[in-house]
């Protein structure tokens, strides 16, 4: 959801959304002790919550905006698999990567679409969310093709910097788009 579409009643949306990229990222990053249970509980609460901020501010936007859509489709895919996920805690580690992987690359693509066609935003907007979208394409890349084979370090540093960086970069865009 693009910053430039916020109306009153779904900021808030948009702010729990960042703060719980930020959140997610300090959590991965700062805990160094962090098991592969944990990190699936994480990221598991990372996605629905996101997927129903998406889903709110996408429904939320109808009549508004013309890619109304994309968000709902993204948030409808991210509560999909974090169910998925906490329902089958057991999940092999590259299932799992595979899973992240693919919700990063998701968001990214999503990202960039809403804001090209978002014609209420500014330059400033429009560039932290393109910014945003690529973090999102990149990350997702770099985890399935990558840190894929590292098991380990290499894969919680990339999604805990992403989150912090993503959170910062939606926080900013949507502090932008209310000026």
């Amino acid at each position: 959801m693009s910053a430039a579409s916020i109306t009153k009643e779904n900021w808030w949306a948009l702010v729990s959304g960042g703060a719980a990229t930020i959140i997610f990222g300090v959590a991965v990053v700062f805990w160094p002790g962090l098991t592969l249970l944990v990190l699936l509980y994480l990221f598991s609460a990372y996605v629905l919550i996101n997927g129903m901020v998406n889903i709110s501010a996408g429904i939320s936007s109808i009549g508004q905006a013309d890619s109304w859509f994309l968000p709902v489709a993204l948030g409808l895919f991210e509560l999909g698999v974090g169910v998925y996920l906490l329902r089958h805690t057991t999940v092999k580690f590259n299932t799992f990567i595979i899973l992240i992987g693919f919700v990063l690359i998701a968001r990214g693509i999503i990202e960039a679409i809403n804001a090209y066609y978002d014609a209420k935003a500014t330059t400033k907007v429009q560039a932290l969310s393109y910014l945003s979208s690529l973090a999102a394409l990149v990350a997702g890349i770099v985890i399935l093709f990558v840190a894929k084979e590292s098991q380990g370090v290499d894969f919680v540093w990339i999604l805990g910097l992403y989150g912090i960086g993503v959170g910062t970069l939606q926080l900013a865009a949507l502090s932008e788009g209310k000026k």
